[in-house]
């Protein structure tokens, strides 16, 4: 697919030129001229030309070379063999206990993968664990399964405490708890934000074994509520941190950091815990566990990496981009999501801004999708209900913003489309894991302009693959944009910006303690 073919109109001179524009429109909008330039390298070109722009020019990425993309060492891929039943071990012979045993095999959870096979007896040892592999490969059972043997023969008081850095990955580590703990009386409580304050301190004060939280709830507990809701967190036997790149990332802006440091700062000192660090991407913050001085009588830290030898996406996923104007961006959505192939499809939109994604939620509504979104300025109550929507495919279609790119396990997602480029390549790789899960193929379109070639760029190179054009058979998707996209989707757009400015929900009804705007 050409990106010459495409007539792409400049925008006036009060539009905002997105880093999506093509650098032959800038030239055209700095000259004054009206007239319409055909875009002569293609955007194929660009993204793999004959030699790759070096890494060090990427002014707008950290690149990052953690060690994950090194050569293949010959051993099968171990997701791969549970799904296709030729692993060899089963848990029992990890020395997980019989109960457990039966309980995983309820859950459909027969064979360990390669993070469970590594992490589980080496935390049963009592060592520290720093845990990385592919998104969907099972972390959440590796650390879960010795928590709870190590519990069953000592239940206790606030036995483990788990941080995870969203709202909707603290619910599904605790659904998952509950779960696997079914044959016994673990009692587990969920600490997030959105929640009532009152009742989770009471929840808290009464020593509950098992506390998933994240750090900025648990931190205001720790200022705000009385010795007697926190004190059960001083002998906590058990420090998870999932997703531990997230949560120990240095930027500054939404760090949280200082949160932790505020709930490390009641719980116990190292010599008198297991510290547990789980991620799909490594990074030099996680990796500095292991560093630190080992307590004397205490093992090292055992740091494994799994299923990242060659690549850090799931073999089954097919990586593709399509070419998209930023000016018929949405047209080119709409088409996309109507095609034969994927008209049926599960889908996950991620978008850089909690703006972008209300925009597409209400305007895709009234294109007639069944849509429901997922970001951060959704209050808590939607959040949970639009997910579970999702879930049970009341909605076809999830927007989302980055909130929904760590750890959510939805087996159904088919496709997830990028509509923005992420501007880190670590979170390009937690948003397409999202499908082609436990063994499962999925399929990943990321929408690139002009400007997006050293993004493409960067990303190809952490993951280790190259992305390849969408292409449909029998299906020209320009031509259908052109015939069946622009009108409709401008028209609709324009209500949807409407409906924002009114104040009114994505069903059109008005938002409360909206007011009227007065007539002029």
């Amino acid at each position: 697919m050409s990106v010459s073919s495409r007539s792409v109109s400049p925008p006036g001179p009060d539009s905002d030129v997105d880093a999506s524009d093509s650098s032959s429109h800038i030239k055209v909008f700095r000259d004054g001229s009206r007239k319409r330039r055909r875009l002569s390298p293609s955007l194929e070109d660009q993204i793999h030309p004959q030699s790759s722009l070096p890494t060090s020019s990427l002014s707008r990425i950290k690149a990052k070379k953690t060690g994950l993309l090194l050569k293949d060492s010959g051993e099968p891929d171990s997701v791969q063999a549970v799904v296709q039943g030729k692993s060899s071990m089963s848990f029992a012979t990890l020395g997980v206990d019989p109960w457990l045993v039966a309980s995983l095999s309820a859950l459909r959870i027969k064979y360990p993968t390669g993070i469970q096979k590594a992490a589980i007896p080496q935390i049963m040892q009592g060592r520290d664990c720093i845990g990385g592999s592919r998104t969907g490969s099972g972390k959440t059972v590796a650390f879960a399964v010795p928590i709870l043997q190590a519990w069953a023969e000592d239940p206790r008081g606030i036995f483990a405490v788990v941080l995870t850095p969203t709202r909707e990955l603290a619910l599904q580590i605790h659904e998952q708890f509950k779960a696997i703990s079914a044959p016994q009386s673990l009692k587990s409580i969920l600490i997030t934000g959105g929640g009532d304050m009152r009742a989770q301190a009471i929840a808290l004060s009464q020593r509950p074994h098992v506390v998933i939280a994240t750090p900025g709830r648990l931190a205001d507990h720790i200022n705000t509520s009385g010795e007697d809701t926190i004190c059960g967190l001083r002998r906590t036997r058990f420090v998870v941190l999932d997703e531990a790149d997230r949560l120990l990332a240095p930027s500054e802006k939404g760090s949280m950091l200082p949160d932790l440091d505020t709930c490390f700062s009641i719980l116990p000192p190292r010599t008198e815990r297991q510290t547990c660090l789980f991620t799909a991407t490594m990074t030099d913050q996680v990796l500095a566990l292991k560093d630190l001085p080992t307590p004397p009588g205490r093992p090292p830290v055992f740091v494994c990496e799994v299923d990242t030898e060659v690549l850090a996406i799931p073999p089954t996923l097919q990586q593709k981009y399509l070419q998209a104007p930023v000016t018929q961006r949405e047209s080119f959505l709409h088409v996309l999501l109507l095609t034969p192939a994927n008209l049926s499809k599960s889908i996950i939109i991620f978008c850089n801004r909690t703006s972008t994604a209300t925009l597409l939620e209400y305007m895709l509504r009234l294109l007639e999708h069944r849509v429901t979104a997922l970001h951060s300025k959704l209050p808590q109550r939607d959040r949970i209900a639009n997910l579970a929507r999702f879930r049970a495919k009341a909605a076809r279609i999830l927007v989302a913003t980055d909130v929904a790119a760590r750890g959510l396990d939805i087996p159904e997602v088919e496709l997830v489309i990028n509509y923005d480029v992420p501007r880190d390549p670590d979170d390009y790789i937690h948003r397409v894991g999202r499908t082609a899960r436990a063994g499962r193929k999925g399929e990943s379109v990321t929408f690139v302009g002009q400007r997006d070639v050293e993004l493409v760029l960067a990303i190809e190179e952490r993951v280790g693959k190259k992305m390849v054009e969408y292409e449909e058979p029998d299906v020209n998707l320009e031509t259908r944009v052109i015939r069946d996209g622009l009108k409709v989707v401008g028209e609709k757009k324009r209500e949807a910006l409407l409906q924002i400015e009114e104040g009114r929900d994505v069903v059109g009804n008005r938002k409360k303690g909206m007011v009227k705007r007065a007539k002029r």
